[in-house]
């Protein structure tokens, strides 16, 4: 049973977020807020969280996981990155945009395109998210909490923590963050190319 967690979205409670974290840091696999909709997130090496997002959502293993950082500096140690790239991010973030590049050796096998390499990296910018990732020290591996032929992902706290309280071992509510995922701008090619048009404006894409 995931157990419910309800947070000031402006002034989030220090305790809660400890307890949250800590779960995290226990190998559990939680539910939380970002500026663009729900996602699940786990510990960078939890080879199990990874398996049980996978599960819940049916993925196959070229789907792109998101390190979810709570800063350029944090995202710096994860992907390769040159400085046209830099800028080109920089400028968009913190914001609803996931952006895929090539990642360094930091970046555990599981979570890597199996071909390309890659793995995907945002900085979100919702005061809840940014104090639990302040509180871990480290990237959340989140996925779009999109249950598996549904058109749009959960949006209400109580309802995801009753369709998922088999699966999950928390469920944290700030209160309504929108349904459409991020902006999904791959960085690995040549050119940027947009994998997915979502709440993030592309203009400066393309």
């Amino acid at each position: 049973m995931a157990r419910y967690f309800d947070v000031h979205p402006d002034n989030p409670q220090p305790r809660i977020i400890s307890a949250v974290a800590d779960m995290i840091r226990s190998g559990g696999l939680v539910a939380y807020p970002t500026d663009s909709c729900y996602a699940l997130g786990c510990g960078l090496g939890n080879r199990d969280g990874i398996d049980r997002i996978r599960s819940v959502r049916h993925l196959d293993d070229r789907h792109h996981f998101t390190l979810v950082c709570q800063n350029f500096a944090q995202l710096g140690q994860f992907v390769q990155i040159d400085n046209d790239v830099f800028r080109a991010v920089k400028a968009a973030t913190p914001g609803s945009y996931t952006f895929i590049l090539p990642a360094t050796k930091e970046v555990p096998r599981q979570l890597l395109h199996p071909k390309k390499r890659t793995v995907g990296v945002r900085i979100p910018d919702h005061v809840v998210t940014q104090a639990l990732l302040a509180e871990l020290g480290e990237p959340l591996v989140s996925s779009t909490l999109l249950l598996p032929d549904e058109a749009e992902p959960l949006t209400q706290g109580w309802e995801i923590k009753e369709r998922l309280d088999h699966v999950l071992d928390a469920v944290v509510d700030s209160g309504d963050c929108g349904t459409e995922p991020t902006s999904v701008i791959d960085f690995s090619g040549d050119e940027p190319e947009v994998l997915r048009r979502g709440a993030g404006d592309l203009a400066r894409f393309e």
